[in-house]
């Protein structure tokens, strides 16, 4: 019988993270600045890619954040903001170039990067906050 009980906890935890990925997008979310406050708030975990439709390094970053949005479904969610139609918001956080990735944690500014990284640099990065060493 404990191995029964033990087999049901197993497959009941695998299906509420099943359910919690399925309420994670899997692609970049767009957050202006209406919804910015209420975005970082809704999930554990959120990047902010800030960026603008000139900016040739957003265009290098923007599919690694693409990926990265379905890889980690379930984990993270990822927003975009655009800087030039969101100016209070880049204002707010000090964005002074970009591309810049914010991370939250609980909505919480936890860290920041600016510049085109490499996906797995960024995977690095990302790394403690999904374990919850942050």
């Amino acid at each position: 019988m404990d191995d029964l009980e033990a087999i049901r906890k197993k497959r009941l935890q695998e299906l509420r993270h099943s359910l919690e990925a399925r309420q994670y997008p899997a692609e970049p979310m767009t957050v202006t600045d209406d919804s910015f406050n209420s975005f970082i708030s809704q999930y554990p975990l959120v990047v902010i890619d800030c960026w603008a439709q000139w900016c040739g390094p957003c265009r290098i970053l923007s599919p690694i954040i693409d990926q990265l949005a379905s890889e980690l479904q379930g984990k993270i969610v990822f927003g975009k903001l655009d800087t030039d139609q969101n100016p209070k918001i880049s204002q707010n956080m000090g964005i002074s170039s970009i591309p810049t990735l914010l991370f939250f944690q609980k909505g919480h500014l936890v860290d920041h990067v600016s510049g085109a990284l490499p996906k797995q640099l960024l995977l690095e990065k990302l790394r403690p906050l999904i374990n919850g060493q942050r």
